[in-house]
């Protein structure tokens, strides 16, 4: 998988790109919980108010703080008292208009504070605000105030009795009369030493309110502005996240279709450069499905691989962490439990569903095979009535590619119904576990609400890591199959050092003790083969089926390499000149003719689109093509089928040969080229194709005897050896093996007549 993801150079940009916007995105969609938490806890719970620790305050409430705590003057350094004595009258109305409260008032305004310090002040005045919180419900004052009263002279009772217990405490503590102990005081500061954390800082932010009250502060507004700004907050960032998740989509759809573009020109460029050899180490229909299914394989991985990559361990450890930095530990065990079971649920399906993904492929190679074989031979199947049989051959490999891809797809569709079954069951643990925090004032409604998006983020983040390991090992086996079409080893190939031809030796074509076995065949095709091909003569082989006729033509070409010997051309091994160079001087006719879609005029044009007309026109009549072209209505413009499948088996030749006779090489192979021609046809196409040969070399594979009858040169095969080498006339004496194919096919009398001429 490596192997191909290397090829994400090419769009190195576009991948640094999609990596900064997903860590962009996850920082953002960590925050949005917190965001929530806040609108819940501060905004409807505390009205608003952020902190234990007031931002404005009477001096007088500011007083019956200091009562209860001996941190005076780290409260007081981070306090400014406003007031028209201490301030001069331009910063006095400066204040007065940023705070329309101080009017006729002495308030202390807290100073710009940073986290660590804000912090600090919360913790020392919660509790001393939770006292006079508590001091100041009916409850607790009363019995307090009975307590003093009782430890006062009678005198002093029918003063007191109209003061409210601070007021009491307060003037009783300035002239040193009454302790600070007081029994009831006592117990309350026990019981908020003994109290979560949380509780004292509602309990302190209820006794803001109401100091807020009686600064005349609107909490109504107070609370409005703190959830419209948060909610403006989280509508940014959510924004954010929209645009980051679309433009990830995008570039990541991009870099995937620019790879499997990458990827295809290199299997295609790949397939190119094999020789007959590695064709036969992969089907056709096996090099398709690798162009196209198992690239799309890659393509489809690939838009999801960043995300899992970056995206979801990002999410997924930074959640966790989110969760122990803002959320109750108590109930971190519950990620555990739910990653626990995404992780069983997931492994099971692994288990069950791999091998059958590991096999789909073969599946679809062999339904692209089946479908190939039948499309192509379908009339063979016609003529022997066998389309019941290929029928069923084709249904049993769709049946079987079917029945594959139900089992899969059934086993992922239980998946997700598991899972969210596993989601909202986890959902509900929270809440119920939460729910118990809650009532025991350890956790507040909006920290069990971030709780719960946190624990749905860090499964939502497994989730995506399991459901691209699933597709994980398909893609590999897609990336190992078209690994192995990249990596497989040519056994063709150019010299480091390539040489040139010799123009002395123009068009030279010589078999030196040439030996040829086919890869992983036991026995040789081809035998000590010896000749020479010279230009300005026709040079025929001939014989019986398999004895080896097109091994040798399709040697001269390099589409196979001579096992052993020498194959020289213009006096160079053609094992030390470019396959390019080489073939730029061979015209090939193979045994089949063949078509490529488009028209008349761009198969004949094909070896050179810059082609004259007029030389196209003379290639065309050389081989007898002129007559039926001539006879469509727009003749060279005339629409030829994929393989050539609207025109006659004569026409395709025709044209095939036109084709080569129009790239004027020094050397025209022709491989049994003139089968389906008649025989008036076949003899003027070779007599015009003689005066266009006449310095050229000329080699023609034949079945007909009377093809070659005048061949400068006729090479006689019989299991892959030379048993027989001269014209007509000679090896009508010295060959028995010609004289039977010959004898075959016309009478001796025919055989003298044509031979003669």
């Amino acid at each position: 998988m490596l192997k191909v993801l290397k090829n994400l150079k090419n769009t190195w940009v576009s991948v640094v790109i999609i990596i900064l916007l997903l860590i962009v995105q996850a920082i953002c969609d960590l925050r949005l919980p917190d965001y929530t938490s806040r609108i819940v806890n501060i905004g409807i719970q505390q009205g608003g108010i952020e902190n234990s620790s007031p931002e404005v305050i009477r001096k007088s409430a500011m007083d019956d703080v200091l009562l209860f705590t001996e941190d005076d003057e780290k409260i007081l350094q981070n306090y400014t008292l406003i007031s028209k004595d201490n301030l001069d009258e331009k910063d006095y109305e400066k204040y007065v208009k940023d705070y329309p409260e101080l009017e006729n008032q002495e308030l202390y305004i807290q100073n710009k504070l940073n986290n660590d310090e804000q912090e600090e002040l919360n913790n020392i005045m919660s509790k001393p605000l939770m006292v006079i919180y508590n001091l100041n419900s009916t409850e607790s004052s009363e019995q307090i105030k009975g307590q003093i009263l009782e430890n006062v002279p009678e005198n002093m009772k029918a003063q007191l009795q109209d003061m409210t217990v601070l007021e009491i405490i307060k003037m009783m503590s300035e002239n040193g009369s009454i302790s600070s102990d007081v029994e009831g005081l006592q117990e309350i500061r026990n019981q908020i030493d003994e109290m979560p954390d949380s509780i004292v800082e509602q309990a302190a932010i209820e006794a803001i309110k109401q100091e807020y009250q009686s600064v005349g502060i609107n909490l109504d507004d107070y609370q409005n502005r703190f959830i419209i700004i948060s909610g403006l907050q989280m509508l940014g960032i959510s924004l954010i996240i929209m645009t980051a998740a679309i433009s990830i989509m995008l570039l990541s759809s991009r870099v995937a279709a620019k790879l499997a573009q990458t990827l295809r020109e290199k299997i295609f460029n790949k397939v190119l450069s094999f020789s007959t050899s590695e064709f036969k180490q992969f089907s056709t229909a096996s090099l398709i499905t690798r162009s196209t299914n198992d690239i799309q394989q890659i393509q489809m991985l690939l838009t999801m691989l960043f995300r899992v990559v970056i995206y979801a361990p990002i999410i997924g450890i930074g959640g966790f962490f989110m969760v122990l930095a803002n959320s109750n530990m108590s109930m971190a065990w519950i990620i555990g439990i739910a990653l626990f079971a995404v992780v069983l649920v997931m492994g099971t399906l692994f288990v069950i569903a791999m091998p059958k993904f590991k096999k789909l492929q073969q599946l679809i190679d062999k339904l692209n095979l089946v479908s190939r074989e039948i499309l192509t031979g379908l009339p063979v199947i016609r003529a022997f009535n066998k389309e019941k049989d290929e029928e069923a051959r084709f249904d049993k490999a769709n049946k079987d590619l079917m029945k594959t891809n139900v089992f899969v797809n059934r086993a992922m569709s239980l998946m997700m119904p598991t899972l969210m079954f596993i989601m909202n069951s986890i959902s509900l643990l929270i809440v119920w576990v939460g729910a118990n925090n809650i009532d025991a004032g350890t956790m507040q409604v909006g920290d069990m609400m971030a709780f719960i998006q946190y624990t749905m983020q860090i499964i939502m983040a497994f989730l995506m890591i399991a459901m691209v390991s699933i597709m994980l090992p398909r893609a590999s086996v897609s990336a190992k199959r078209i690994n192995e079409v990249l990596e497989t080893e040519n056994s063709i190939k150019d010299p480091k050092e390539p040489k040139e031809f010799d123009k002395s030796k123009k068009g030279l074509l010589e078999f030196k003790d040439v030996s040829f076995c086919y890869p992983d065949a036991e026995e040789n095709m081809l035998t000590h083969i010896n000749f020479t091909a010279e230009p300005g003569k026709t040079t025929a082989i001939i014989g019986s089926t398999g004895s080896g006729k097109s091994t040798i033509v399709n040697l001269i070409p390099r589409f196979y390499d001579v096992t052993e010997g020498e194959l020289l051309i213009d006096g160079v091994n053609v094992k030390d000149v470019t396959q390019k160079d080489l073939r730029n001087i061979i015209g090939f006719v193979p045994q089949k003719g063949m078509l490529f879609s488009g028209t008349i005029e761009s198969n004949i044009k094909y070896s050179n689109e810059e082609m004259s007309d007029k030389q196209m026109e003379q290639a065309a009549e050389i081989a007898q093509a002129t007559e039926f072209i001539e006879g469509k209505e727009k003749k060279y413009k005339s629409e030829i089928a994929q393989g050539g499948s609207n025109v006659s088996g004569g026409q395709k030749q025709r044209l095939s040969i036109a084709r080569a006779i129009a790239k004027d090489p020094e050397i025209f192979v022709f491989d049994d080229s003139f089968s389906a021609l008649d025989y008036k046809t076949d003899a003027t196409l070779r007599e015009a194709l003689k005066e266009k040969t006449e310095n050229k070399t000329v080699i023609i594979v034949a079945q007909r005897i009377n093809t070659i009858l005048n061949a400068d040169q006729i090479i006689v095969l019989n299991d892959g050896k030379i048993v027989g080498k001269g014209n007509h006339n000679e090896l009508m004496k010295n060959c028995e093996e010609y004289r039977q194919i010959a004898l075959s096919q016309l009478s001796e009398e025919e055989l003298n007549q044509e031979g003669g001429k």
